[in-house]
């Protein structure tokens, strides 16, 4: 639904460059602006014919300690700490060229991405920003990692992350915040973080090779033997380091839940992948990039689902319509037997909401399928357009001296069999403004909750 936010992008191209965490490759990352509804996009620029691919849940193929995105042929990884930066500071459209397969990791956190898109500057733009509001709860969990998840409905988007490494170093920790408007200060500066003991497998799984103590946390949950220490420098062709006790191996923290606010900070970064901001209370133990993606994908397809049925309209029988049978026909040009709408529920100014009532009697019976009676999906459509006439002509003084005339069908599709006892109901939009005395509108009809038959319909209101 739309709140009457403006969508933003960027002023101008900004640009940082940095070394994969993963990959060890230098890397040079550009910000640029983009159009309304364009949303965020990556763009390959240093492979042939520069493949753009979608931030989009859907396009996820890799989650090894980081997510990945891949499509048209190109690939780009890490993507988690670029996304939670243009969420946190609700950038609707962007276009995010880079060089190489993986962002730069920086110094771990989201700070100098959020440094140079504020030195780029916001603006905003004229199209709305579409919210969508979750109407129900949505749970995810996985019993074997004790992840869970919950989505519940709020008229926000607040987050909290909750943290058990089974660790002394890090124990419980938990971090949240109640708006986006607190990312800045109090999460994209965290960093991301690994445990010491882990890092000869993450090297030897090919990954880290742009590792360093000045782009990541390491923690030293357990005593690190001496020749483990030699091992461990040689691999990654660093200086010795030496620790003396548990802890945290490279400096302070800057928060003392760095490592929970992190988290928070990814699990940002992955759910803006759904691609639509949303309103919700999110609540996550133990996340995860994989569970995030997952609880992400759910989240979408409620969207999805949602928007599908967005705009079927609900009939009640025995509520007073707004013009009945008698008022429509002393509109309408049409009479017997061709006025196809009985009744119209619902008009507002860009709107209608009309009814037509199937029956066997209807003429055309006689001649169409008479053993399989179905009504001819060219009167479905006429029927649909009787609707839109209603509305357009409800909008002048004298109705009944106008006529209204076909000008154009376009995507016209008959989904389901509309049959002798079926209630059609219509659903009318106008696509844009009246010009001249041609309209345009989106129509849909529905026999229940399914749709049986949408169209754009073109046609012009002339005097009689």
């Amino acid at each position: 639904m739309s709140l009457n936010v403006k969508q933003t992008t960027i002023k101008k191209t900004t640009t940082l460059s940095g070394v994969g965490l993963h990959t060890g490759v230098e890397v040079t990352l550009a910000f640029m602006p983009a159009p309304e509804n364009h949303g965020i996009k990556f763009q390959r620029v240093d492979l042939p014919g520069q493949p753009i691919i979608n931030a989009d849940v859907d396009n996820v193929t890799d989650l090894s300690r980081g997510t990945t995105l891949e499509q048209n042929g190109g690939k780009v990884a890490t993507v988690e700490h670029v996304m939670a930066s243009l969420a946190g500071l609700e950038i609707d459209n962007c276009m995010v060229q880079i060089n190489a397969e993986e962002t730069p990791i920086m110094d771990g956190s989201a700070r100098f991405f959020i440094k140079a898109l504020k030195e780029a500057g916001i603006e905003q733009q004229d199209a709305d920003r579409e919210y969508f509001t979750l109407p129900q709860n949505i749970y995810y969990h996985e019993n074997d990692r004790s992840v869970e998840m919950i989505a519940m409905p709020l008229d926000d988007y607040r987050l909290t992350v909750m943290v058990d490494y089974n660790s002394p170093v890090l124990g419980s920790q938990h971090a949240s915040i109640t708006s986006l408007k607190e990312f800045e200060t109090d999460i994209a500066s965290c960093r991301t973080f690994c445990f010491l003991h882990e890092l000869e497998m993450l090297y030897n799984n090919n990954l880290i090779r742009g590792g360093d103590l000045n782009n990541a946390i390491v923690i030293v949950d357990r005593v690190i033997e001496d020749d483990e220490l030699d091992h461990l420098a040689k691999m990654f062709n660093k200086p010795k380091v030496e620790i003396k006790k548990e802890g945290i191996l490279n400096s302070d923290l800057r928060f003392h839940n760095e490592p929970a606010r992190h988290k928070l900070l990814d699990l940002i970064g992955d759910l803006a992948l759904i691609g639509t901001p949303i309103k919700a209370q999110i609540m996550a133990a133990r996340p995860g990039h994989a569970a995030n993606v997952a609880f992400g994908k759910k989240i979408k397809a409620l969207i999805k689902k949602t928007k599908a049925n967005i705009n079927v309209p609900k009939y009640d029988p025995g509520k007073e319509p707004l013009y009945n049978i008698n008022q429509i026909s002393s509109m309408l040009p049409h009479k017997y037997p061709f006025l196809m709408v009985d009744k119209v529920m619902e008009m507002g100014k860009n709107h209608v909401v009309a009814v037509k009532n199937v029956t066997m009697n209807e003429p055309f019976f006689q001649g169409h399928f008479p053993g399989n009676p179905v009504m001819p999906g060219v009167l479905i459509i006429e029927a649909m357009a009787q609707a839109g006439g209603v509305l357009i002509l409800s909008q002048v003084e004298d109705p009944e001296n106008y006529n209204t005339y076909f000008m154009k069908i376009d995507n016209a599709k008959f989904k389901e069999k509309v049959l002798p006892g079926d209630t059609l109901v219509f659903r009318l939009d106008l696509i844009g403004p009246i010009r001249r005395g041609v309209c345009i509108m989106k129509g849909a009809a529905f026999v229940g909750d399914k749709m049986v038959c949408e169209a754009e319909l073109m046609a012009q209101v002339a005097k009689k």
